[in-house]
């Protein structure tokens, strides 16, 4: 039954071909009946004109239903020429006339609106007009005035059916169209998410990268210098590039298991990501790489969003990275980090020598250096501002305030 279904509603000429055929059978009976019953013919007011007259009047009304869904304007017009005919000619309707009710539903299912609109107005007056030409001689007003109600109703029915049709066809039009945009939105959408996602992992990378390898690549470079001279100094050197290693593997896992979704570490759980209570660790680890860091607290610390607390240990790592590389010989370096009522600010500067020109045209405030323009991602990610440049008389200065959300 289904797949009879599927069939007919592929093949709508041949099923309107169908009911056409359908029509033309009982027209012709019609017909027939009429020419064979002359006393019949001539109570319905059936003369020889009237009856040759109906025959191609009964073939445009069936061609009507049969190709009313593949020309349905085109069937309307010839609808309304084999009715116009009719009156003209004063051939009695025959079973084709089914044919008016079936274009008026088509062409109010459609969306051309003047072929709607002309069907409506047909639908109005047809039944009028009808009654008009051909009365009942034994039939009294009101049961004319019935009738022509009755038959009215009908064919307002048939178009306000095709109308109804037309309607739901452009509500499920539109929801589709809406599922579509909705779904092409969440593709956009996915796509901007994995952006900055990857340019936030890019940034993570850069920072672990860069602080780790430089704290080995100095260390190294101290090993080598006293491996004769002083084996103790060049043992701790090597048991700080060991150290550090491990913490740029650990914090690079962290890092791989974000992009592996549902793959956990060995002990069941992601590294947490560094936050403020780890700068003395980071400050600990870069004094140990030969840098003098003051490193002061001020103010009443308490819990912080996570995104400020990495955006600021993020800063001082990679200022305390920028420092060791282009710092110079004996250089030192500040770093405050001070508690505020709505916010949290960040200092970071050094004393170095030689290295203003260097950072401005490399890292600094042209914005080509990669590690402060992730400095000023990362605090523009949480609302804050942050101001770098060189200092007066040398050195280089990164200062940023983050403001604090409620954390509840």
């Amino acid at each position: 039954m289904h797949r009879l279904y599927e069939f007919l509603r592929r093949h709508p000429t041949l099923v309107d071909g169908a009911w056409a055929a359908v029509l033309l059978v009982m027209s012709a009976m019609w017909l027939v009946g009429i020419m064979a019953h002359p006393s019949s013919a001539e109570s319905l007011g059936q003369g020889g004109v009237q009856q040759a007259a109906s025959v191609p009047i009964a073939l445009a009304l069936c061609t009507v239903v049969a190709l009313r869904r593949r020309a349905p304007e085109k069937m309307l017009l010839l609808a309304t020429g084999a009715g116009l005919a009719e009156v003209v000619t004063g051939a009695f309707p025959v079973p084709a006339n089914f044919a008016l009710l079936a274009i008026v539903f088509t062409n109010a299912s459609g969306n051309i609106r003047w072929a709607s609109r002309f069907a409506l107005a047909g639908a109005l007056t047809a039944p009028t007009v009808h009654t008009l030409r051909w009365p009942n001689e034994g039939q009294g007003t009101a049961a004319a005035v019935l009738g022509t109600v009755f038959l009215t109703a009908t064919f307002l029915l048939a178009w306000v059916l095709g109308d109804s049709l037309r309607t739901r066809r452009a509500y499920y039009a539109q929801l589709e169209e809406r599922a579509a945009r909705l779904e092409r939105e969440r593709e956009a959408q996915a796509k901007v998410a994995v952006a900055a996602e990857r340019a936030r992992i890019a940034r993570e990378l850069h920072d672990v990268v860069a602080h780790n390898v430089s704290v080995m690549v100095v260390q190294a470079d101290g090993a080598a210098y006293v491996m004769d001279t002083a084996p103790e100094q060049a043992r701790q050197a090597l048991e700080t590039i060991s150290g550090t290693g491990r913490q740029a593997l650990s914090e690079m896992r962290r890092l791989l298991g974000v992009l592996r979704t549902g793959e956990h570490s060995e002990s069941g759980e992601y590294v947490p990501q560094p936050g403020v209570e780890q700068l003395a660790d980071l400050v600990e680890q870069v004094r140990g790489a030969g840098l003098t860091v003051d490193f002061r607290v001020e103010g009443t610390p308490r819990p912080l969003p996570s995104s400020v607390e990495l955006t600021a240990y993020r800063i001082v790592q990679e200022a305390l990275t920028n420092t060791r590389k282009h710092g110079g010989p004996d250089v030192g370096a500040t770093v405050r980090l001070t508690y505020g009522a709505d916010d949290l600010t960040l200092l970071a500067e050094d004393d170095g020598r030689g290295a203003q020109r260097e950072l401005y045209e490399v890292g600094g405030l042209d914005g080509l250096g990669q590690g402060l323009i992730g400095m000023r991602e990362r605090v523009g990610m949480v609302g804050g501002s942050l101001d770098a440049g060189p200092r007066p008389g040398g050195g280089f200065r990164i200062s940023a305030v983050l403001p604090l959300k409620s954390t509840g």
